[in-house]
């Protein structure tokens, strides 16, 4: 929950210092040069100076940012739709596993934290009629806004899948040790 609320506040926060949101015309051009691969190229711009350019389509890296950030997620929280527990859930039955008496536990659940979704967001629709007088739904955001919301996202998830590595391989670490604690006990 304190990582959900300082993520909104930097991202309010740089929301504000975003001082335009108005497309700037770009020199993309360069002389004299050559390709490196599908987006980059080597060149000289118009001072003279040799520069290596990289050329997108925002559309593609929007994209490709929320893609990454959604699949980092689900590997940290898991994707109820498709059943798989992400690291969150293998570290919950990590936990269960260790409370069990059948493992040397005492029946009694050990656990933590709740789970702390990241992109988890409400969009405000304007509900109305478009040009061609369908009902329709339309969010809207700033193109910079959007990019900085889910670059946040990123590091935040990329820090808890860290964290949630080594939480796993903590209890799995304890477990085994519990497990082998009660075979010598049984023995």
């Amino acid at each position: 929950m304190k990582w959900t609320l300082a993520l909104v506040a930097a991202l309010f926060l740089a929301g504000c210092s975003s001082k335009t949101h108005k497309a700037e015309k770009l020199k993309t051009e360069i002389e004299s040069k050559g390709q490196i691969d599908g987006e980059t190229q080597v060149g000289i711009n118009d001072d003279g100076n040799m520069v290596v350019t990289k050329k997108v389509q925002m559309n593609e890296e929007v994209r490709k940012l929320q893609n990454e950030t959604y699949e980092l997620e689900d590997r940290v929280y898991g994707n109820r739709r498709y059943g798989s527990l992400g690291l969150y859930g293998v570290l919950r039955q990590c936990k269960l596993d260790t409370s069990d008496p059948k493992n040397g536990g005492d029946g009694k659940l050990r656990w933590t934290e709740p789970i702390d979704r990241v992109t988890d967001k409400e969009e405000e629709w304007k509900i109305g009629l478009d040009e061609k007088e369908k009902l329709v739904g339309i969010s809207e955001e700033f193109l910079k806004d959007r990019i900085t919301r889910f670059r946040g996202y990123k590091k935040v998830l990329m820090q808890r899948q860290d964290e949630y590595e080594e939480k796993v391989q903590i209890c799995k670490a304890e477990l085994k040790a519990m497990q082998a604690s009660k075979a010598k006990t049984e023995n």
